[in-house]
């Protein structure tokens, strides 16, 4: 039965309705102006100025309380994993290894390429990257999660050097980087961490941290706005804003399943949205029911209330051709299908971040180390690129070897040079006698 003080009062949960013709990608702008300006300033001064200003600022933020211990090593990782309790570092390395078995298994598909040519052969060469900074959150929870995403991701992916930053690390994250197999963890968060994986850190001449070729992972409005920066000097995955669902669901879903994953999105913060579209008007009502109960003494419900508020919706649709176009429309991160016949139209679907096929297919799941990754797009950037994966972590570089014949592969070198006006360019190609 429904708590009593909930009937009628502030906690009923109504759903905000739209429809289906009117949605489309929620294009929230990952970028907060005012984090904007106060992240350059902040990586401004890591690039002038280094470690010392990196230290300064995470001193300042409340990063760290000891400037001495910023910095951990495999060996301080290494303690604090073999100081947890027996089932706390199963789960840890439980996780690690199914995400790293699925990135194994990613890399495993990325070959070397080697064809014939007229006059020579080609190809291209899948290579990792020398060094990864990976960002982990560390403000109201602390996010091992996101350290085993990350840094086991760029090790299966064979980068020779994985830098963690976290800020105000627990012995459960710095045990998380141990079992991902990272080399290092430094203890910043914000623009700052940011600041010192894109252009390295020194204390005079010697390399306290190395410039990392990619940086990567979730983070807070600072973080994205950071990582916006660092785009002018380096690679990141993507700028991800507030994290996002959407259920497609009929007449057989389970109204406390939905309304479960959906307050799972919600906690995460204020911004979340947790979308419903439904071919069923009568799931409504029983959705809206169960998040009353089940948010009844949740510890984050504060927060859960406030994204189911102000950014959350259902969508009531004629059909399941109806309900597939709106969610095609809106691009979602984390897209769940609790249909009848869910792998069917799991296979009509193709804008999603990651797609969690049948009830039983919790996102959660997901979040929490079945194997795929946890670091998607958002905001309907999914329509433009997929999740964190290995591919992050890869450059795909080509080769080419011309050794004789070729007259034709000369000859139209030169004229397509001429055509755009470049006689140099043509010159060069006759250069060569490849006949």
């Amino acid at each position: 039965m429904p708590n009593p003080r909930a009937v009628g009062g502030e906690l009923m949960i109504t759903l905000q309705r739209k429809q289906a013709g009117e949605v489309t990608a929620q294009r929230r702008s990952a970028i907060n102006p005012a984090a904007l300006a106060e992240a350059s300033v902040i990586m401004e001064d890591v690039r002038r100025d280094g470690w010392e200003a990196a230290v300064a600022h995470g001193l300042r933020l409340g990063d760290v309380t000891d400037a001495s211990r910023v910095i951990f090593d495999r060996k301080a990782m290494r303690e604090a994993l073999d100081g947890l309790d027996v089932e706390s570092r199963g789960i840890l390395e439980r996780t690690a290894e199914r995400v790293r078995s699925f990135a194994r298994a990613q890399r495993a598909c990325l070959v070397d390429l080697d064809i014939s040519i007229a006059g020579g052969s080609a190809g291209h060469r899948v290579r990792s990257l020398e060094f990864a900074g990976c960002y982990a959150p560390g403000g109201r929870f602390p996010l091992p999660s996101s350290v085993i995403m990350t840094a086991a991701t760029a090790c299966a992916a064979g980068v020779a050097t994985v830098i963690v930053a976290s800020p105000r690390p627990t012995q459960v994250t710095l045990a998380a980087a141990a079992v991902a197999g990272a080399d290092v963890l430094v203890a910043l968060g914000g623009a700052q961490a940011i600041g010192v994986l894109t252009f390295g850190a020194r204390v005079g001449a010697e390399w306290v941290l190395p410039r990392c070729d990619v940086v990567v992972g979730p983070g807070n409005k600072w973080v994205t706005a950071a990582k916006h920066i660092a785009t002018r000097y380096t690679m990141i995955d993507m700028l991800a804003g507030p994290s996002e669902v959407l259920i497609i669901a009929d007449e057989t879903a389970d109204p406390r399943l939905v309304a479960a994953d959906m307050i799972a999105q919600a906690e995460h913060d204020a911004d979340a949205a947790a979308v419903l579209v439904t071919t069923c008007e009568g799931l409504v009502a029983r959705v809206e029911r169960e998040l009353m109960l089940q948010l009844e003494g949740l510890p984050t419900a504060a927060t859960a209330r406030a994204a189911l508020r102000e950014n959350s919706y259902v969508i009531v649709a004629g059909s399941l051709d109806e309900a597939v176009a709106a969610s095609e429309a809106i691009a979602p991160e984390h897209l769940e299908v609790m249909t009848k016949d869910a792998e069917g139209v799991a296979r009509r679907l193709k804008q999603y971040g990651a797609v969690f096929i049948g009830s039983r297919s919790a996102e959660v799941f997901g979040d929490y180390g079945a194997g795929p990754n946890h670091v998607l797009p958002t905001g309907g950037l999914a329509r433009s690129v997929g999740g964190l994966s290995v591919l992050n972590f890869m450059k795909v570089q080509t080769y080419l070897v011309m050794t004789e014949g070729g007259e034709k592969m000369r000859a139209d070198a030169a004229g397509l040079a001429r055509l755009e006006g470049l006689e140099g360019h043509a010159r060069a190609a006759e250069a060569r006698d490849i006949t």
